[in-house]
């Protein structure tokens, strides 16, 4: 019987030049798995944040700046890893099986930091006023000059918005924010490659100007 030479005993080193495995054929594929993973990174780290807030691991300053930060990225994320091949957030969170509800419903519900009013002695009032007047006028104009994109228009909304839920002493039922409220949520349920149509533009337009109105009779009233 032969004896078995040395190098059949031993294990031998891997030859790495000969079992490189590659993960992706090409540059656009490697970039399409480099935006998949951004938009996961962001998914992850909004479930993260919202957890740290719901604990009281973080401030409320810090939470609302990481906040409003992440859902910014998001929209942009969501444009590079999805495209237009059809796949929305909610696909991408079911067949990688994210486990991130407190996120899904920040990014693609809510759009915005979670709402705390601030009280007359906290911070200038007048200042407020003033950036919420001149969200509500860039967000207009922008309907006004058929921008119709999600990611054109989300943005806009969401500054809106976080005006809004600034101001002291509005009630719960303030027409504005809810009006504004409304439009977030559908846009965060769309992708941000979608468009609005036409019959949408001219509802929000509509929606935003009587939700100036009422937001311009509610300052005089005080």
């Amino acid at each position: 019987m032969p004896k078995p030479s040395p190098s059949s005993r031993w294990p031998q080193a891997l030859d790495e030049s000969k079992s490189q495995i590659d993960l992706f054929d090409s540059s656009k594929e490697r970039k399409t798995y480099e935006n998949l993973a951004d938009l996961y990174t962001i998914i992850t780290a909004t479930e993260h944040l919202e957890r740290a807030y719901a604990q009281d691991a973080i401030t409320q300053s810090e939470y609302t700046a990481e906040c409003n930060k992440l859902i910014s990225q998001f929209k942009i994320a969501e444009k590079a890893a999805l495209g237009s091949d059809g796949m929305t957030t909610e696909d991408f969170i079911k067949i990688y099986q994210m486990d991130c509800p407190r996120a899904a419903d920040r990014l693609l519900r809510m759009g915005v930091p979670e709402p705390v009013k601030r009280s007359d002695g906290s911070g200038n009032v007048a200042i407020t006023v003033a950036e919420t007047v001149q969200h509500f006028i860039t967000a207009m104009d922008a309907v006004k000059l058929d921008q119709r994109a999600v990611d054109e228009l989300q943005p806009l909304l969401s500054d809106l918005m976080n005006a809004l839920i600034q101001l002291p002493d509005t009630p719960n039922d303030f027409g504005p924010n809810y009006k504004v409220q409304k439009w977030l949520q559908k846009l965060n349920a769309m992708r941000a490659v979608d468009m609005i149509d036409e019959d949408d533009g001219r509802q929000l337009y509509h929606d935003l100007d009587t939700a100036y109105s009422e937001f311009s009779r509610y300052l005089k009233s005080k």
